[in-house]
């Protein structure tokens, strides 16, 4: 039995390094330490996909094999991911596969990092400039280009200024899942699959 998630994010090994610790340590705050999940890395989301499409049609019964990816765009549901990724990339869900087989970061991994400000505050510093972050309220409605911009003109004047990649990683793995949980309707729906599968 063994149990895999295909990651956006990566593309080279030292930026891939950081991607699998930055989501380990996110898990392991989750609880799951002890049962991990095996995570790789696979750079843009249609990597991940294709990824996904391999290792689930080379699965056991007994396996349980994801990807976890931007949504990109709001989902008209979040319980039903494939229906989104049909709808916006086209993607054909694989003969078998199921909705709980696709955790989305709704629209993406900066929504998760800009929900936790206590962390934001902690990593970046007193340069941290709060008021040019959007509002928590309707995070996973905000478009993804937003809240990347807002994260990065709010961050800076800081000397750890955030960017994408290894030090958009870092900063990951410090949030706090219980203050996701609370803001973000698809980070809990992730914990909540994973709770069962792992």
């Amino acid at each position: 039995m063994s149990k895999t998630i295909y990651l956006e994010g990566g593309g080279s090994k030292e930026v891939d390094i950081r991607c699998r610790e930055g989501f380990g340590k996110l898990l392991e705050r989750c609880g799951f330490k002890g049962r991990m999940p095996k995570l790789v890395p696979s750079g843009g989301r249609d990597v991940a996909f294709k990824d996904f499409q391999t290792a689930h049609a080379c699965k056991k019964a007994s396996d349980y094999v994801a990807m976890l990816i931007d949504s990109e765009d709001p989902p008209t549901d979040a319980e039903a991911p494939w229906d989104h990724l049909k709808q916006r990339d086209g993607w054909e869900k694989p003969i078998g596969a199921k909705d709980d087989q696709v955790l989305l970061m709704i629209t993406c991994m900066e929504t998760w990092i800009i929900a936790d400000r206590e962390v934001l505050a902690r990593h970046y510093g007193e340069d941290l400039q709060v008021t040019a972050l959007s509002s928590q309220v309707d995070l996973e409605s905000r478009d993804r280009t937003f809240v990347q911009e807002r994260l990065a003109r709010a961050s800076r004047n800081c000397s750890n200024a955030y960017l994408k990649g290894k030090r958009s990683f870092e900063v990951l793995g410090k949030l706090n899942p219980d203050v996701l949980e609370e803001h973000l309707g698809a980070f809990k729906r992730m914990r909540r699959i994973l709770k069962k599968k792992l």
